[in-house]
This record gives C-alpha cells, sequence and structure tokens, in this order.
C-alpha cells in the first residue's frame, strides 16, 4: 500500500464522520470510559505508539459520539508487558503489546516476524491486513485469549543494526561481538550470525552499550533517539531486518457487549489511527537517519547481494528456533503469506 493509497483512506475516513455518529449514536446505551496501556513517554513527536493511542483516543471518541472514552496509560503504568496481557484478558482493558507482551500467551505471533521478511512497507501492510496468516492469527488469539488482536500498529520503520566495534555490512561482520537481545528470537539470530545475544530490559540498554556489557542492538531509528543510543554507538546498518510494529489487543467480553455499532466504530477508528501512524513514521525515517549521521554515526544501505546474505544465513536459523515453540504450518503460512504480500508490493497492488 502506498503513502498515496494511505492519504485516500484518512480522507475517506474523515468524510464518512457524520454517517458514524449518527449511527453509534443511535445504538448507544450509555457512556463508558476504558483504559488504554502502552510503552514509552507520552511524546508524540517521540514516542508512534503514544501518537497511534492518541489518536484512537480521539477517533473512538469521534465515531462513537462521544459514548465511549479512553483514558491513556503511556509508560508501562498499569504493569509491564505480562501483567497488562493478563489485565487485557480477564476485564475492561486495551493494550498496546510488544511482541515480549504476546508471546507468553500466542507464541504464534512471531512467525510473522521473521527477519528480512518483507522487502518494502507497503509489503508488511499487505501481510499485517489482508494475509491468510494475519486472518489466522486474530482468530486463533481470539480464541485462544477472550481478547481482539486489532491491529499491528506501525511503531517506528524497520529495524537497524548499531555497534560500537564497526561496520556491518555482511553476516561475517557479527563475529565475536556481543548484542543486547530484547527476546529469545533475537538471540537465535545473533547467534545465526556468529555473535552472542543477551536479553538486556530496555532501560539498561543504554548503561550496557556505555560500558561495553554489549556492543550493539537493534533497534528502529525511532528507538535509537528515544534512548539516545547514538552516544554510544558509531555504526547504523539501515538492513530491514524486522517490521517494527506492537499489537492492538482488547478485552473480548467488553468489546462483546458493545452495541454492533460501536463496536465497528472502534475497529473503525483502530484502523484509521494505524493509517495515519503509517504515513508519519514513514515520513519520519529518513530525518531520524540524518539526525543520527548528523549525530556522529556512519550509516550503510547493504546492497541486494549483501540483503540476501543475511537473508540466507538468518532466516533459516530464526525459523529453525521457532519451529521448536509452535507448530510448522504457522511457520510455512507467514512464509507464503510475506511471498504474496512482497509480490503484491512490488506489483502496485
Amino acid at each position: 500500500m502506498t503513502v498515496a493509497t494511505l492519504s485516500r483512506r484518512v480522507t475517506a475516513a474523515i468524510a464518512g464522520t457524520a454517517m458514524a455518529l449518527t449511527l453509534a449514536g443511535a445504538a448507544a446505551a450509555q457512556d463508558t470510559t476504558i483504559k488504554m496501556s502502552y510503552n514509552g513517554p507520552p511524546e508524540v513527536t517521540k514516542n508512534a505508539v503514544h501518537r497511534f493511542a492518541s489518536n484512537f483516543k480521539e477517533l473512538v471518541k469521534l465515531h462513537t459520539g462521544g459514548k465511549i472514552q479512553v483514558k491513556l496509560y503511556p509508560n508501562s503504568q498499569l504493569g509491564k508487558e505480562s501483567a497488562r496481557m493478563e489485565q487485557v484478558m480477564t476485564g475492561p482493558m486495551i493494550n498496546v503489546a510488544s511482541l515480549a507482551g504476546m508471546q507468553s500467551v500466542f507464541p504464534e505471533i512471531f512467525a510473522g516476524n521473521a527477519p528480512f521478511m518483507f522487502e518494502s512497507y507497503e509489503a508488511a501492510h499487505h501481510f499485517y491486513e489482508d494475509s491468510a496468516y494475519w486472518k489466522q492469527a486474530t482468530e486463533a488469539f481470539h480464541k485462544k485469549t477472550g481478547a481482539y488482536l486489532l491491529e499491528a500498529v506501525e511503531e517506528g520503520g524497520f529495524l537497524a543494526f548499531t555497534n560500537s566495534e564497526r561496520p556491518i555490512r555482511s553476516p561475517k561482520d557479527f563475529d565475536g561481538l556481543k548484542f543486547r537481545a530484547m527476546d529469545e528470537s533475537q538471540v537465535a539470530l545473533y547467534k545465526a550470525f556468529g555473535a552472542s545475544g543477551t536479553p538486556i530490559p530496555w532501560t539498561e540498554v543504554y548503561t550496557a552499550l556505555k560500558t561495553g556489557v554489549a556492543d550493539g542492538q537493534m533497534n528502529p531509528p525511532m528507538y535509537i533517539i528515544i534512548g539516545s543510543l547514538q552516544e554510544v554507538q558509531k555504526y547504523l546498518t539501515m538492513a530491514k531486518i524486522q517490521y517494527s510494529m506492537q499489537f492492538l489487543t482488547i478485552n473480548g467480553s467488553w468489546m462483546d457487549s458493545l452495541p454492533e455499532a460501536q463496536q465497528e466504530a472502534i475497529r473503525r477508528a483502530a484502523d484509521e489511527a494505524n493509517v495515519i501512524n503509517r504515513i508519519w513514521v514513514e515520513a519520519k525515517v529518513q530525518e531520524r537517519v540524518n539526525f543520527l549521521k548528523g549525530s556522529g554515526m556512519q550509516v550503510y544501505y547493504p546492497t541486494s547481494e549483501e540483503m540476501q546474505a543475511f537473508r540466507e544465513q538468518g532466516q533459516p536459523a530464526y525459523n529453525d528456533w521457532l519451529s521448536q515453540k509452535i507448530d510448522q504450518k504457522w511457520i510455512d503460512v507467514a512464509k507464503e503469506s510475506a511471498q504474496k504480500a512482497n509480490e503484491m508490493a512490488a506489483s502496485g497492488s
């Protein structure tokens, strides 16, 4: 999906607001407020998840005629990832969960996060909107948890490698380096490249890089800037490692208790807020890379041949690790869906 297509969707969404208000107002029972929790600071210029949440809040209010109010709780105020996932499964709650938050209840979500899976943003959009994998994942998540999985919220572009030792242009450049990992999947990826990976909480990443506990890490440019990691990292490799997203989840019992028009209003608000986020995030990526370059980082964009080398060495190792945790069918359908998504994006479909 191109930015122009996204823009048309936003325009169409605004044009339909009057009708949505009429339907929501007619079906509304009584005013209600629901909590929404997520990671990161309440800064719309830095934290894309907060920007998404802020837009979602206003769009829900708009499309329900003010009958449903969303109260925001940034910075994990309602608990760590596992606690918030438990809350969204057991009571009225909306939660934006990272992969770390999803892994304990729905590890199948990792099948959509294989490294070097997408060739473009448009391909990732297709995958997380209308692919066979996404359809099966949303249905399975609801069946397993009782909650709804509504959106893969774009939060910062593609992940990139950073380190303080040397430029990374091929898998062999990882040899002997120590990397901070967000979760086990990243540990498996680093191991495939000959490096070591150690899970380190986000709050400790800057210190770990500064003191040499870790030589590098991977994150999209947005999080590199949020964490001021450019102060302790010299090399940046824009390798389109993984699509950076978090997942909008909502308590199923609460959602099902709403009139149908309000349920549709919430789903619509989620989709529109995510479309708006994609436009903003993708427009900001180059600006952020330029900022990092201006801060002293050396930026490298791998060639197609180098990307293929990363893919051939990293993806099988990741999938071997994942096949020990989930049914192989999830890996297969995700791979097939990603291939179709890349083909659709390349053809402009």
